[in-house]
Parts: C-alpha cells; structure tokens; sequence
C-alpha cells in the first residue's frame, strides 16, 4: 500500500508523518519504511509488460529477487549511539538477481546496532528489455540513492560527508562503478547533492571487466557478450581511479574461485598509486558469497571494517 510521507526529525525506528513529495511503501520488514529511488518516468528506461519481479520469499523476507525494473531503497536506522553516518548497501547476484536478505537486510541490521543509518538499493538488473543503454542501468540507480540520502541527511540526522556504499560481489562492482564513476552524467542531474561517497567498502566485489580476472556472468549481464574494449576498460573500474577516488577497505578470499582475488588486489594498487587511504583484507579461506562469515578466517571482516571504520572517524568510540 502506498502512502505519501516525509521523513521527521527521529532518533526513534518509527517515522514522523508529515507532508512530503516523496512515496513511500510501508512493509513487514525490519525496515522502517522503502521508497522509490525514481518518481515518475526512469531517465532512458523502456516500458516491458511482460518483465515482471521475480521474488523469493523466506520467514516473510524477500531472500532474493531478479527482473528488477523498480528500484527502491529501505531504511534501516539506527536507534542508539547514532555516528551521524549512513551507508548505501548494494547486494550482489552477478546482475542477474539480488541476495537481499545476506548481502543486504542482515547487514542493515548489523550496521544498525553499530550506529549507522544503513539504506539497502534494490538496484534494477541490466536488461535491454527495460533499459537502452544497460551499461548504466545501475549506475544511474546508484548515484540516484547517493543523492537520496544526502537530500535528507538533516533530517535523519547524518553529515554530509558521511555517507558511504557497501557492496558484495556484482554490488560491489556496482560501488566501485559509483566511486570512480560518480560525476559522470548518466541521467539529468536536478539535485544539488553530489553521489561521490565518501568511503567505499568492497567484499569479494567484482572489479574487472578484462577477461580472466571478471566475474564473466556479472561482464555478460551489463556489458553483454560482444562488448567493446572501450566498454570493458570503461568498467574495469581499477583503471578509472585517480587521486579523488574515496577512501577504500576491500575483503576477499584467496580460494575464491567465482571472483578471483586479484579483483580487489588491482583496485587497492591503484588506490595505493594514487595515495587514497585504503586497507585490504585477504583470508585464506571463504570461497565466494560468504556474506557476513560463515567459518573461518574470513569471519573476522566485520570486527576488522568496525576497527577501520573507527579510526577514520566514521564511527563512535564505544566504551
């Protein structure tokens, strides 16, 4: 059911209802409320009847889904010890589907217990059936949520030189798209707000386009099978950083075998090239989709991302 609301002064998981321009659609999850990413006609997109969503539901959550062609974002805010700091989370499913609920509403919640206002973009999936340029579907999807977020961060109480991205695997190649590719004119820009985020955070996140380094599902989704060179390098996201790229901290394991390692490797030596504060964690162990951790080394990130996250004052010293 769709209401129209505007987002109140809230410290509280409930919002204050007041006037707005922007729909909002209430739902049964741990959210506090989801809303559309685009009002009206999406810049460059198609009409298809019959490209519908696809959803999988487990224990009343939306587990995943594919054929996104309505991108939306829900709200996960933070209750207690607020850091003024919010997070744009972009789940992986190598542009094909979503894994919302690991990559995406699990760690809402668990960025939430640390202080953060976290906002999971259920990004729309690359399909010449609804986009004519696929290539930037996402991006525009991206950048869109980036200036969401800002447009009311006095409202929710974050800083405006706080709001990062988090992303898994494709999603993570979609927030290293969005980190180097953030002042590039996908759609008409009407809001003041920039969508540079301030710091990016990349786990197991494809990076490459270049053959036998991609995630060639995530290249053939976005790129398609008989993409240019021009395309590939314009994607390969590690060759697009210079000096103004945010601030980085990648994780990823050595026995991956769906994204290799040196997807995170060729991002972090070109941060390092150019001086951009980064960290980088390999773990001998993990494979690939692990999420928040399963068993082993790898499970340790999320201690590790706090501890950064901490020391580059995005995040309240607890006692």
């Amino acid at each position: 059911m769709l209401f129209c609301y505007k987002f109140g002064s809230m410290i509280i998981r409930k919002l204050l209802v007041s006037a707005c321009s922007l729909c909002f659609t209430i739902t049964l999850f741990a959210q506090d409320v989801t809303f559309k990413v685009w009002e009206g006609e999406i810049p460059l997109s198609k009409k298809a009847i019959n490209y519908k969503e696809k959803a999988e539901i487990e224990n009343g959550r939306m587990r995943s889904v594919s054929h996104v062609s309505q991108p939306t974002l829900a709200a996960f805010l933070a209750t207690e010890n607020i850091s003024n700091t919010a997070i744009v989370i972009c789940p992986g499913g190598g542009y094909t589907h979503l894994a919302l609920e690991k990559e995406g509403y699990k760690v809402a919640e668990w960025l939430n217990t640390l202080g953060i206002h976290a906002f999971v973009l259920k990004y729309r999936m690359p399909s010449p059936e609804t986009m004519q340029q696929t290539a930037i579907g996402p991006l525009q999807d991206a950048q869109k949520a980036m200036r969401l977020v800002r447009a009311k961060a006095s409202e929710l109480n974050i800083k405006l030189d706080r709001v990062g991205v988090l992303g898994f695997s494709a999603g993570g190649h979609l927030a290293s798209t969005l980190s180097t590719h953030y002042d590039r004119e996908v759609y008409q820009v009407k809001s003041k707000y920039s969508a540079r985020p301030d710091f990016s955070i990349l786990i197991y996140p494809v990076v490459s386009m270049q053959a036998g380094v991609t995630h060639q599902g995530s290249k053939n989704a976005l790129l398609g099978k008989d993409a240019s060179e021009e395309l590939i390098q314009q994607y390969s996201n590690a060759t697009q950083i210079d000096a103004q790229t945010p601030p980085s901290f990648l994780v990823h394991a050595t026995n991956d075998t769906a994204v290799p390692v040196e997807n995170s490797i060729e991002y972090y030596l070109q941060l390092k090239e150019f001086d951009v504060p980064s960290e980088m964690h390999l773990y001998q162990d993990g494979g690939h989709g692990f999420g928040l951790g399963r068993e082993g080394s790898h499970t340790q990130w999320p201690e590790a991302l706090v501890n950064w996250l901490t020391t580059n004052a995005y995040l309240l010293k607890i006692d």
